[in-house]
């Protein structure tokens, strides 16, 4: 079947999110700062059309796939809409991963091309002969090297002009990979049309962001959630992104703040901890803010009112994922309820069903489960995982709720062992493999536990193969050798050593019992 862009079933997601603000007359405006300066929506399309042009050049097909492991620089917009106009599948990672996460990864998606940050390349250099079906590597900043294309040089050569992909809402758009339990990441596969459908019912209709707004996300794009924060939101709308490349330090952000003047900030519960922590947030008065968002992890109340009271705004609270795409639960500009996720975002439903897949009554706790138009279609190379997540019109989210008499949705923890880290899922088998690959460690199990701040991070407990040990040398010891093999953040916070650990009568560590010293 041929389609022409006349036709209803023509639509192209890079194409949706660039061309109406041109067409409104906003070539000049800016889209994106970042480190190198101001950059505007007709250099983004115009780079954007390079892109395309380069990844076919190449030889990319429509469907191939292209791994993105890039910081957030203009760089990122540009090669995430450059492949979607051409109909190749983006595939942005976490730029926090390890070479054995990294390897996996190329492995499972049968990437035919990989563009990284010069910065993050040692993490691939080790393994990139190893993967048959990538054929190139793009680098993204840093010296000319002669080993890998430089991704400017490669863009200069190209035409500003491209004829995009014949594309249709349900065709194949791009990948995000998030963690499963057993600790080696899924490829959620999403759809032409689910970037839109986030910016309708989220952007525009929950939280009501504009054109003239400023937006910055300390969630970085990789992220399902900084993804909408920084690329969808701001294009569907004509607005503007700041870009933070590095890590988002509370120097950095509460700068950002103060000094470029957004009016919409995205975090996540840890970041908002550590910024009222550090004594360098602008008070009232001291920037444009109109409200932060907040998601990843359940906002503790008590940090909202904190962020109140020392910033003068409210944060909008909400609950999204990998495999929605984004927030389809959340608090609203002058309804904010503290303590709870809020409500439905327009256009999604959600249900909470007990252990036999029914709902539950009203106000007891339930397994959540949602049906809307941004869901995904499958995890690649999964289709057991898919098969009990993706459950027709409902996906199920793998965290318990329950609904006040108000309406409004609390949560009350992960359905399994899972552990939500700054919005990052850890699993704690991951981590206690790693652990167990000390010498004296005989046994360990890891929980999560709640800091000062009530957010969750990692604790081991672990069992010595001997017990005449220096416990505080130990610890440390045993922090550093799971930062040296996992990605930084799934270190566990706290260690303590015990002479067994509780199980069933089949061996089973109870974990259950772990947990309870640490709630109440």
């Amino acid at each position: 079947m041929t389609m022409s862009k006349e036709s209803g079933d023509y639509f192209n997601a890079a194409v949706d999110l660039i061309d109406h603000n041109l067409a409104a007359g906003r070539g000049g405006k800016t889209a994106y700062i970042d480190s190198t300066g101001p950059h505007s929506y007709q250099e983004l399309s115009d780079q954007v059309n390079r892109a395309a042009n380069a990844l076919t050049q190449i030889g990319l097909k429509a469907e191939q796939r292209v791994i993105l492991c890039l910081n957030d620089t203009f760089d990122f917009p540009i090669c995430f809409l450059g492949a979607i106009k051409a109909g190749i599948v983006p595939v942005p990672v976490n730029t926090r991963l390890t070479p054995k996460e990294y390897a996996f990864i190329l492995q499972d998606s049968r990437a035919a091309a990989l563009i990284v940050s010069h910065a993050l390349l040692p993490a691939f250099a080790p393994h990139l002969k190893g993967h048959p079906n990538l054929a190139t590597v793009m680098v993204s900043g840093g010296p000319e090297d002669g080993d890998h294309q430089a991704l400017a040089s490669l863009l200069k050569e190209q035409s500003a002009d491209f004829t995009a992909a014949h594309t249709t809402r349900d065709d194949m758009c791009f990948w995000l990979y998030t963690s499963g339990t057993t600790g080696m990441p899924k490829g959620t596969v999403h759809l032409h049309g689910n970037l839109r459908a986030t910016a309708d019912f989220y952007a525009r209709d929950t939280i009501a962001v504009r054109e003239n707004d400023i937006m910055f996300s300390a969630a970085k794009l990789f992220f399902a959630y900084g993804l909408g924060n920084g690329l969808t939101f701001p294009l569907s709308v004509g607005a503007t992104t700041i870009l933070l490349e590095g890590p988002p330090t509370a120097d950095e952000v509460s700068s950002i703040l103060k000094t470029q003047a957004p009016t919409i900030f995205y975090g996540v519960p840890t970041l908002f901890g550590m910024l009222l922590a550090s004594g360098l947030l602008p008070k009232p008065g001291e920037h444009s803010l109109r409200f932060c968002t907040s998601a990843g992890e359940a906002l503790p109340a008590e940090l909202l009112a904190r962020w109140q009271k020392q910033v003068g705004v409210d944060i909008l609270d909400g609950i999204g994922s990998t495999e929605m795409l984004h927030i389809f639960i959340s608090n609203r500009p002058g309804d904010v309820r503290p303590g709870s996720t809020g409500k439905p975002v327009t256009g999604y439903n959600i249900r909470l069903t007990g252990d036999d897949g029914l709902p539950v009554a009203p106000g007891e706790m339930g397994a959540l489960e949602i049906s809307g138009p941004s869901s995904g279609l499958m995890y690649w190379n999964r289709r057991e995982k898919s098969l009990e997540t993706f459950q027709g019109p409902w996906t199920r989210a793998g965290d318990k709720y329950r609904m006040d008499e108000d309406g409004y949705y609390i949560y009350c923890g992960r359905t399994d062992d899972m552990l939500k880290v700054g919005g990052i899922y850890v699993s704690p088998f991951e981590v206690e493999a790693a652990l167990i690959e000390h010498d004296a460690v005989l046994e360990v199990a890891v929980i999560g536990k709640a800091d000062a701040d009530n957010l969750i991070k990692p604790k081991a407990v672990i069992v010595p193969r001997q017990t005449d040990i220096d416990q505080a040398e130990l610890a440390d010891e045993l922090k550093q050798f799971v930062k040296d093999r996992l990605a930084p953040f799934k270190y566990p916070r706290w260690i303590e050593f015990v002479e067994e650990l509780p199980k069933t009568a089949t061996g089973k560590i109870q974990r259950f019992k772990l947990r309870q010293p640490e709630t109440g």
